[in-house]
């Protein structure tokens, strides 16, 4: 799916692609890296889908994807180390 597309499911769904990103827990720079690559992955388009299918049918998705609980994952890796103070 290219951005735009998925830009306008967005619209659909009437969220901001800073909310989306907030609500599924991806960090917003990496949302917008796809917007370089004009490509967004299958499993953000799917979501961006399901949430502007589910906001035309009037289902709430926000509470719905805010019961699941998900953390926003952390980098790790030698360069991401904490520095002992």
């Amino acid at each position: 799916m290219s951005f735009i597309e998925f830009k306008k499911l967005l619209l659909d769904a009437e969220i901001s692609l800073p909310k989306f990103s907030q609500l599924i827990k991806v960090s917003d720079k990496n949302i917008q890296s796809y917007k370089k690559k004009d490509k967004v992955p299958n499993t953000i388009a799917v979501i961006a889908a399901c949430f502007a299918s589910m906001h035309k049918s009037g289902l709430d998705y926000r509470s719905i994807i805010e019961k699941l609980g998900l953390e926003a994952k952390t980098k790790k890796g030698a360069g991401f180390a904490k520095k002992k103070a």
